[in-house]
């Protein structure tokens, strides 16, 4: 048994030392080892492509971690008072929209959002005064944003009810017992103990969205974010400079998750002692 559990983590992360390894390469061959440089991580750095779509995978990543975890933590809050079948329909649909394939929902997003711009802008059209140019919806940051919100938003809720699930309820009950209003009562009371659960979902939304490669492809339109970016670099040929974004990016990535599992079980620990 650990002889084959030995030979699946070979499997899963010799590729991914190899791309490191590679990073530093002196000579100009992905696959070709020429001494050791750290050349390419400047070339990386001083590419302005590189560089937009870093930012515009920032950006839409950041935006993506608020709204989940508002539209996350509000949900997990709402689907604590279900109970009955509902409540059996409503957890089985989110741990099924976590399932899709990540391809389904890019062409899913792509097909409803086309169809709603076929619909809107002609009707926008109509509206406008005349001599004036009417807005015109299409594939940008927006379609990218809710996509991604979409998906990372099941990823908040199953994290946040988790920990309102391990909650003191004798805390709430005293709070109610005092008089408390029910905002001062989720205020000073609910959110304390669930703010690291909702950190922790906001981390990993944030990496998700960051590292988001298939959903951006379909609906990014003119953008381009980061692993759109990567892909296309390696539809032209793999080069150290490839595998020099990408080990930043990985070890961007495995940073953001570290931390949030550091919350995530700091949060556990609070709840068996509580």
């Amino acid at each position: 048994m650990r002889i084959y559990a030995t030979v699946v983590y070979l499997f899963l992360y010799i590729p991914i030392g190899l791309i490191v390894l590679f990073s530093f390469n002196a000579g100009r061959h992905a696959s070709e080892l020429r001494g050791l440089s750290i050349q390419w991580y400047g070339k990386a750095l001083s590419n302005p492509f590189a560089g937009d779509a870093f930012f515009t995978s920032l950006e839409i990543a950041f935006i993506v971690a608020i709204l989940s975890s508002l539209m996350g933590t509000t949900a997990a809050l709402a689907l604590q008072r279900v109970k009955g079948p509902l409540r059996i329909i409503l957890d089985g649909l989110i741990y099924i929209s976590i399932m899709i394939p990540g391809i389904v929902i890019g062409i899913a997003t792509l097909v409803a959002l086309v169809t709603v711009f076929d619909f809107f802008n002609p009707l926008l059209a109509t509206l406008w005064p005349e001599g004036y140019t009417p807005p015109k919806l299409h594939m940008g940051y927006a379609s990218v944003i809710a996509a991604h919100t979409l998906f990372t938003m099941s990823l908040v809720i199953i994290i946040v009810r988790a920990r309102i699930a391990g909650m003191d309820r004798a805390l709430i009950e005293a709070s109610m017992d005092l008089y408390a209003s029910p905002w001062r009562t989720f205020y000073q009371v609910t959110l304390p103990q669930i703010y690291p659960a909702i950190l922790a979902g906001f981390l990993l939304s944030f990496t998700f969205s960051f590292d988001d490669f298939i959903i951006s492809f379909f609906v990014a339109g003119a953008n381009t974010t980061l692993p759109v970016y990567i892909f296309a670099s390696i539809r032209r040929g793999i080069t150290p400079e490839v595998n020099a974004i990408g080990t930043m990016v990985l070890v961007g990535s495995l940073s953001l998750l570290i931390i949030a599992q550091f919350f995530m079980r700091g949060d556990r620990r609070r709840a068996r002692v509580s």
